[in-house]
């Protein structure tokens, strides 16, 4: 099919560009969209901004790419298309026990898409990122050909390629590990903070206990209760450990989501007082006094809500991830929330987590602290980030380019110094710069 012209955007509906679409169902197909000079892989969407957005230029979606190829199930290896989501995987191998080694916040990302953005969730300071459970993959190149990257073969292509937004070719196949268990359920327990010395002590003290940890913060508290909110410790939960209603059928999957929101809501919607109308609500949510809950609640709680993305309107918003060194940290995060709660910047949902060391290249995380905010687009937003963005360098953090849609190109070369390592790999295997995208012309990740 030709390609169609189509007006895309990211998860953020923020910003949007008209891209031609082309549609791959055949390895073969894939071939054919490299007579087009500049184009971008595109999965589900899920990246926040333009990291997917290819302005009067190509887009090749990769969804309908999306078989399984092999399965060991002694070994817990799959083969499989990049076009494959986590969704499908849970739905297929979840009845047979298993999980994915590493869950965002969201199952709707497919396998390229979670190696172009190195993906992480509630257990990087003990799991790291997708790059810990992907053994190798087979990368379509700028000239036609067909590579395979491991860690032992192309292993700069391996690296470079996780965090690299898809800017090193199109990704068609990857293999797999993933993470034996018991039961979908999760053992969990859930903490009041009081403020940010609470939250602070509280992942401190109980962090070693269990795998998974995340917060809410609400963003608007100042003074005394500044940083306070929910943490929500958890592990796996063993078949043993279960109540009798729950044994049995302990490897149930989810189910799909019944509730949408069908049109953006208006503008006038998102203000202080709903805020802290959802900041009430949700602190009572997560403050659950249930001890197990399902996986589908625990890793991935708004997919319950068809296009929550629309609750934020039209204009859409931003998701503003950064992460900070743990060393003088606390004061680095004070002074960070206090800015958000002064900036007349409604700040939604934000999520705090603790994470370890970092691998690769371009990836985002380090050892430290991440806050991620949603930001509703409103006219000072941009200017605000653009203070939040030197309040972060200062600090010696940086923003994740998955979710990013404002940084500009300086700031962004201050925060990943070792850009320039990466272009040396962009330059080796895309030495005209077929492969470009939005974001790649807003960082000068350009060759």
């Amino acid at each position: 099919m030709p390609p169609k012209k189509e007006l895309l955007s990211g998860w953020g509906n923020y910003p949007v560009s008209e891209s031609y679409v082309i549609s791959p169902r055949l390895a073969e197909d894939f071939q054919g969209a490299l007579r087009h000079d500049d184009l971008i892989a595109r999965g589900l969407g899920r990246s926040y901004g333009d990291q997917a957005l290819n302005k009067e230029n190509y887009v090749v979606a990769c969804t309908q790419f999306n078989n399984f190829l092999a399965w060991d199930e002694q070994e817990g290896i799959l083969e499989c298309q990049a076009g494959v989501s986590l969704e499908e995987i849970i739905s297929a191998l979840g009845p047979k026990g298993f999980l994915p080694m590493i869950c965002p916040g969201t199952k709707f990302v497919t396998v390229g898409g979670a190696i172009a953005n190195d993906i992480h969730g509630k257990a990087h300071h003990i799991d790291g990122s997708f790059v810990n459970c992907v053994l190798s993959f087979t990368i379509l190149i700028a000239d036609g050909t067909v590579l395979t990257a491991s860690r032992t073969e192309n292993a700069d292509l391996f690296w470079a390629n996780f965090g690299g937004l898809g800017l090193l070719g199109v990704i068609l196949t990857a293999r797999l590990k993933l993470r034996k268990v018991e039961t979908m359920y999760f053992r969990q327990k859930s903490v009041a903070i009081r403020n940010l010395d609470h939250m602070l002590e509280t992942l401190n003290k109980l962090d070693h206990e269990y795998n998974y940890s995340v917060a809410w913060i609400d963003a608007l508290a100042k003074g005394s209760k500044l940083g306070s909110g929910v943490i929500s410790f958890g592990n796996s939960a063993k078949l043993s450990e279960l109540p009798d209603k729950l044994k049995n059928e302990p490897l149930k999957l989810h189910a799909k989501g019944k509730l949408s929101v069908p049109v953006f809501l208006p503008s006038f919607t998102l203000n202080n007082l709903t805020v802290r109308i959802l900041n009430r609500v949700i602190a009572f949510v997560q403050n659950s006094p249930k001890q197990f809950v399902h996986y589908e609640k625990f890793f991935f709680p708004l997919d319950a809500i068809n296009n929550w993305n629309k609750g934020y309107g039209k204009k859409g918003f931003i998701q503003y991830q950064f992460v900070i060194p743990e060393e003088n940290g606390r004061q680095h995060l004070v002074e960070i929330l206090e800015m958000i709660a002064a900036s007349g910047c409604t700040p939604f949902l934000n999520v705090f987590k603790r994470m370890g060391d970092g691998q690769g290249i371009l990836s985002f995380p380090f050892k430290g602290y991440t806050l991620a905010i949603d930001f509703p687009v409103t006219k000072g937003l941009h200017a605000f980030t653009r203070k939040l963005d030197a309040k972060v360098l200062a600090a010696g953090g940086r923003l994740y380019l998955g979710k990013d849609a404002m940084l500009d190109e300086k700031m962004f070369k201050d925060m990943y110094p070792q850009y320039t390592e990466w272009l040396a790999i962009k330059k080796k295997y895309d030495p005209a710069g077929k492969f470009n995208s939005d974001i790649s012309r807003r960082l000068g990740l350009t060759v």
